[in-house]
């Protein structure tokens, strides 16, 4: 397992050499989003209507911060369960996105589309987000502000460390980790 430093927007060049395990340093520009605006970002593309953001080689981190306090730019910024973006991921996939931030597992359909859109769903340390705030430059509400810790937001990160639990190739982390610990009879 190898360390990388990206920078955003990721192309798939730098999706296609991480595997799962790896550990990523990401640095740049990313998105937040949890389910409710994930709805509303799908219905733009379905309807063909603009984006608050450009999805082409973005990443999403499922995160819900807490205010900031003076002086920060954000506050608590840990990751959400990201089973609840499932429905969304693979036409975010689709159009552009190349890799999602949250905790636990994703469904086989996220996975067969990190796999047919070179994409990456990098798990972030679930109790951390104190520590993972402190990685976040800088934050601006782009879209959705009446939905609270759960607007869409543009923010700017340096060496925000994720591990790739799902890669381009259809390797699963979690299912790897059970499988070498399993009792084969």
């Amino acid at each position: 397992m190898a360390t990388y430093s990206l920078t955003t927007p990721l192309t798939s060049e730098d999706t296609k050499q991480l595997k799962a395990g790896d550990t990523v340093l990401l640095n740049g520009t990313i998105f937040t989003a949890r389910d409710a605006a994930h709805s509303r970002l799908v219905a733009l593309i379905e309807e063909g209507k603009e984006l608050p953001f450009d999805l082409e080689g973005s990443v999403i981190y499922f995160v819900g911060p807490t205010p900031p306090k003076p002086g920060d730019p954000i506050g608590s910024a840990g990751p959400t369960t990201s089973y609840r973006m499932d429905s969304f991921s693979p036409t975010m996939l689709k159009n552009g996105s190349k890799g999602m931030i949250g905790k636990g597992g994703r469904s086989q359909e996220v996975k067969d589309a990190c796999v047919a859109y070179d994409g990456i769903y990098f798990g972030a340390t679930g109790g951390a987000g104190a520590l993972l705030g402190k990685q976040i430059k800088s934050a601006e509400v782009i879209a959705y502000p009446e939905l609270g810790p759960e607007a869409v937001r543009k923010i700017t990160v340096e060496d925000f460390p994720v591990t790739v639990v799902n890669d381009t190739e259809g390797n699963d982390l979690y299912q790897m980790g059970r499988e070498q610990y399993e009792v084969k009879n």
